[in-house]
């Protein structure tokens, strides 16, 4: 039954009695059907008892509702199947009622409290649904249920439930905007969603709502860009158009000192010699010009832009324009131009999308005209385009018109010109004339070019070139009198109104370049005065006055004939300016002490008319939106802010690691670990994904790249001090145990114990053979020194252990240290448990032990280097750096004025603070007079960042040099140090900004012990990479070298010999990172970084991977 009347509905006809409403033919008798027997087939099929029958009947009735046509009668019979247990048929109805609630309100709230069950069901489907239909039904008396319900949506497991929770959100505010304060609640829990599928609904929800709440996206800004290249398409637009909005609130404009820094620099350099009363206002200057000199831009602001970059390459128009948009407002000039090429491709596409992207293209184009020349062809017509878009690409294409192709470009418009679309050649004519005003050479051209379409057949061409004409010759008249003469020919045969009055205008205007013409122009115009159109009759009584003042003997009479027929004209424009003018030319006794001047006034110097792209001043409208394409503000529209002033607080986005979760999955781990060795490889599991999970929650928002939050190095810090409790309760255990393996080590060697303390506070001199040593074993095998290292290694650091058990013994009798000690030694008691707490670790009997000297490696000599050899305590300046430490320019000689300053990363422990990286620093006096008082003022730090100044240098000779060490806690971020580097005359703004590699420190691990590490650090703290050697790092030496000089790691000892493997902490935070390069087949290499930290594991990939490659 179903088959055949779904057949008839194809055809129209009604042979069954249940469908007469497709019987349109009144042939067909449909006409005289009875309107009570409608759909009663469908009813009947509804109210079965059968679940196949109901669902044959829905899909009808929403096929119906496809096809446009009204199923509203059937909503009673429809609304009784809501409770229905079949769901195939659930989904249909609901899908029916979203369609029809809004219509039949009265109906759908008899069902209120089967839609709020359907909030329960447990399918997620269904659940989506009824919310969707509850926020249908728009009357006011529900809205605490609606209320309620999307709170317990936005809660919901399922994340399509929650997307339809802040679908739902705007419905609301729509209908009761007092319910703001709630649904902003509802906004910022769903921001804090994870998921991609309700990231894009809750921002539209957050620009409909509450778009001038800023301070919600904050914390969620991080994560918002990290997120945006998985979220669905139309969601995609809409978070970077927030984004954009926020970008230009929070961050300054990376524009902004492109010509101050080169005119500040020179004055700088060369007004030193200047007098003493200008002294004061050029210290003024300096130091304005040292504030705003520096542009640094945000680690977020490069997040933003390098995180939609990849969206250029989107499917949807829509995503394109927007990330073009994005980057036209926010990026810097130098990165505008990626988006041309994709604004290009667009054009490719449908006439629509064509209009909207060339709209937006004309704009750029006048403020970045070189983004688009290099697709200069692009732009060129087809004959099949649309009038509008023939029109938009000659604007873009005058807007590119430069002296090197206006040549190709004029070359184009004269095909134009023969098109048979008159808007478009009118269009082409003004063109040349814009070309003509803008560049100066190719303006005689352009008119002798217009001067030709002065005899073309077509009026209208010939009607715009005169109006085009008449602009150009107003720039040089005196040249162009015989061009004059020509159109003063053509008034006999131009009918349109517009050129007509443009000719009169330039005859009037001129009348001194061509005396003879002009009188017998007035004399032909005063005959067909009464016919012509008033904008040509205003022309005539200009042109009769003008001629009556430079000529009155022949046109006194004239002029007296024109203004008497104006006086009596049907428009009162023309009768108010004959009045007017016969007043002001005509001398009488009433006349006023205006007539004097009547010469002045109509004859005055006229500017030459600018002509300009329509399109120059959009830009003020945000590209891509609406009021951009209608140049008028849109409802709804959101001005794009002003850039601010001064940098807002970075800090507010940083996200804070909640202390509780890392802090109990750790403990955790350290009691099995401890206590129940025996469960450690089972249970030990769920230690590390808590902890993973939860930096992952915590740190998606900050997976800048770039930059590490402040406040995740804050919770960190806090986290170690309550592990440091921990592990101290652990030691008293294990005390006994390492006592007797420290027993056995102990008569080795003495004098190493104590000198390897002395290196956990202070570096040493004897930095220069450590380096000799280096050199010396380079050529020794790698096999060989790798089963040395680790015994070495291993005696090593028990020696020095001895010793640190002793203070802590001290320390522990003494009263309860500050947290900072603390911190310090739980670091050290955390390297003892490590290395010493091992079941299958047992020290080499003495006689077998071959001397260091004489087989160190040249990877372990690099891996020692922080340690020192002697007890001399190490003077700050005297560090000599390595071979491979790589020097980095802070202040060039020509900026500094004769100052040039260096630095390096020493990769030494720095003695005040062992949490801050030790930086070089070589001071250089290139001028003939000494400096004085060199040291470092105003430091600009991220939250958490800290800053060890060096002491003053009081003196620096002429042409000699001084090396001073400074500490920087960077708080495992490469974001830059920013200071002022201040003599005694002047002061420098600097900035110092750290390779990823440079903060870690080397850490010593046995092959077992980083197996157990790296097995904690897995999922997302693992970063893998595959990758070809290059051709200079195919040994392992080499491999080798150029991992440890990139990153400050130790080698790890290795039982493969295809594998190397390298460990080191971070230095501020002692985050363990391990490195592990495997070999394949040929030239192959997996590369394999494992860190808690994954913004740094992720940058470490990038460095090592270019190190190995090259």
């Amino acid at each position: 039954m179903s088959t055949t009347s779904a057949f008839n509905d194809e055809k129209g006809g009604s042979s069954s009695a249940g469908e007469p409403e497709y019987g349109h033919d009144p042939a067909s008798g449909g006409i005289f059907s009875s309107d009570y027997k409608r759909h009663d087939d469908l009813k009947e099929m509804l109210d079965s008892n059968k679940d196949s029958l109901k669902l044959e009947a829905m899909k009808r009735i929403v096929a119906m509702i496809a096809r446009g046509k009204n199923a509203s009668d059937l909503f009673p019979a429809v609304v009784k199947n809501v409770a229905c247990k079949n769901i195939e048929v659930k989904k249909l109805v609901y899908v029916y009622l979203v369609r029809y609630a809004e219509e039949q309100q009265d109906l759908a709230l008899l069902s209120i409290s089967t839609f709020q069950r359907g909030l329960k069901d447990p399918n997620q489907l269904i659940r989506a649904s009824a919310l969707r239909v509850l926020s249908s039904i728009r009357v006011t008396i529900i809205v605490p249920i609606m209320m309620l319900a999307i709170k317990e949506a936005a809660s919901d497991m399922s994340p399509y439930v929650r997307k339809t929770a802040a679908h739902a959100i705007p419905k609301l505010y729509s209908l009761d905007p007092e319910q703001k304060d709630q649904l902003i609640e509802v906004i910022e829990k769903l921001l804090a969603d994870k998921t991609t599928l309700v990231a894009g609904s809750v921002v539209m929800a957050f620009e409909e709502v509450c778009p001038e709440r800023i301070d919600l996206i904050h914390k969620n800004y991080r994560k918002l860009c990290n997120l945006l290249i998985d979220v669905e398409e139309w969601g995609q637009v809409v978070i970077i158009n927030m984004l954009t909005r926020y970008a230009r609130t929070q961050f300054l404009n990376p524009n902004i000192n492109e010509s101050l820094l080169e005119e500040g620099g020179e004055k700088a350099f060369y007004g030193s010699d200047d007098d003493d009363d200008d002294d004061e206002e050029k210290k003024a200057e300096a130091a304005a010009l040292a504030k705003r000199k520096p542009y640094v831009m945000d680690p977020d602001h490069r997040l933003l832009l390098r995180n939609t970059k990849p969206l250029l390459q989107s499917r949807n128009a829509a995503v394109v324009m927007a990330v073009a948009q994005l980057y036209f407002h926010l990026a810097p000039k130098a990165e505008v131009g990626v988006i041309a090429k994709a604004l290009v491709r667009l054009m490719r596409s449908h006439s629509e999308v064509q209009y909207v992207v060339l709209q937006n293209v004309a704009t750029m184009t006048i403020k970045r005209r070189g983004m688009f020349e290099p697709y200069l062809k692009s732009f060129y017509i087809r004959s099949t385009d649309p009038t509008q878009i023939k029109i938009l690409k000659l604007e873009v294409l005058t807007n590119l018109a430069n002296e090197t192709n206006i040549s190709t470009i004029l070359r184009e418009f004269q095909t134009y010109i023969k098109s048979m679309d008159k808007d478009f050649v009118a269009a082409t004519i003004q063109a040349i004339g814009r070309c003509a005003t803008n560049i100066g050479e190719v303006r005689d051209t352009c008119l002798n070019g217009l001067v030709q379409l002065l005899s073309n057949r077509d009026e209208l061409v010939v009607a715009e070139s005169v109006v085009v004409i008449k602009k150009l010759l107003q720039m040089q008249p005196e040249q162009h009198s015989d061009i004059i003469k020509h159109m003063a020919k053509l008034t006999d045969n131009i009918q349109v109104p517009m050129a007509r009055a443009s000719i009169l205008w330039l005859i009037g205007e001129y009348c001194e370049h061509v005396p003879k013409i002009a009188p017998d122009v007035l004399r032909k115009m005063a005959k067909t005065f009464t016919n012509e159109e008033d904008i040509v009759k205003l022309q005539i009584i200009n042109l009769a006055a003008k001629l009556y003042l430079t000529n009155s003997k022949q046109t006194k009479l004239l002029t007296q004939y024109v203004l008497n027929l104006a006086k009596y004209d049907q428009n009162y424009d023309i009768r108010d300016r004959a009045r007017f003018i016969r007043q002001l030319i005509v001398p009488t006794d009433k006349s006023g002490a205006l007539s004097k001047y009547a010469k002045k006034l109509f004859l005055a110097l006229k500017p030459a008319p600018v002509l300009e792209s329509p399109f120059k001043d959009r830009d003020h409208y945000q590209l891509g939106s609406l009021s951009h394409l209608l140049n008028t503000k849109a409802g709804g529209y959101q001005e794009l802010p002003d850039w601010p002033e001064s940098a807002p607080d970075p800090s507010v986005r940083n996200v804070e690691v909640p202390e509780w979760t890392k802090c109990t999955s750790r403990k955790e781990r350290k009691e099995k670990k401890v206590e129940k060795p025996f469960y450690s490889d089972s249970e030990g599991e769920s230690g590390p994904t808590e902890s993973a999970d939860s930096e992952s929650e915590s740190g998606s928002g900050s997976e800048s790249g770039s930059a590490e939050s402040g406040s995740g190095s804050e919770s960190e810090e806090s986290e170690e001090e309550s592990e440091s409790e921990e592990e101290e309760e652990d030691d008293e255990d294990e005390r006994t145990k390492k006592k007797k393996k420290i027993d056995k080590s102990k008569p080795k060697k003495p004098e190493s114990a104590e000198s390897d303390q002395s290196s956990g506070e202070e570096p040493t001199r004897d930095r220069k053979g450590t380096k000799e040593r280096r050199s010396g074993s380079e050529s020794e095998s790698e096999e060989e020194s790798e089963s040395e290292s680790s015994e070495s290694e291993s005696e090593s650091e028990e020696e020095s252990e001895s010793d640190t058990d002793t203070k802590k013994k001290k320390k522990a009798a003494a009263s309860k240290p500050p947290p900072k000690q603390t911190k310090k030694e739980s670091k050290k008691e955390t390297k003892e448990m490590s290395l010493l707490d091992l079941d299958d670790f047992e020290p080499m009997p003495s006689p077998q032990v071959t001397p260091v000297n004489n087989f160190l490696s040249s990877s372990l000599v690099s891996d020692l280097e922080g340690l020192s050899l002697t007890d001399t305590v190490l003077a700050p300046t005297t560090i000599a750096p390595s071979s491979s430490v790589r020097m980095y320019e802070l202040l060039h000689r020509i900026t500094g004025e004769g100052l040039a300053v260096e630095y390096c990363f020493s990769r030494q422990p720095f003695s005040p603070d062992p949490h801050m990286v030790a930086v070089q620093i070589q001071f250089t006096n290139n001028t003939t007079s000494e400096t004085k008082s060199l040291h470092i003022e105003e430091p600009k730090l991220q939250s958490g960042m800290r800053i060890k100044e060096f002491p003053e240098i009081e003196l620096l000779p002429a042409g000699e040099s001084v090396h001073v060490v400074m500490g920087i806690d960077f708080c495992d971020s490469t974001q830059a140090a920013n200071f002022q580097l201040c003599t005694h005359t002047r002061k420098f703004f600097v900035s110092i900004q750290p390779p990823v590699g440079e903060l870690m420190m080397p850490a010593f691990l046995t092959e077992n012990e980083f197996k157990k590490e790296q097995g904690q650090l897995m999922g997302m703290n693992e970063i893998s990479e595959k990758l070809t050697l290059g051709e200079k790092c195919q040994s392992d030496h080499a491999i080798i070298e150029r991992v440890t000089a990139t990153a400050n790691l130790s080698r790890v000892p290795c039982g493969s010999e295809k594998e190397n493997r390298f460990a080191g902490k971070t230095v501020s935070s002692g985050s363990l990172v391990l490195v592990t390069v495997a070999r394949k087949e040929g030239a192959g290499v997996q590369l394999t970084v494992n860190c808690e930290k994954m913004v740094i594991g992720t940058m470490l990939v990038k460095d090592i991977l270019q190190a190995l490659t090259q």
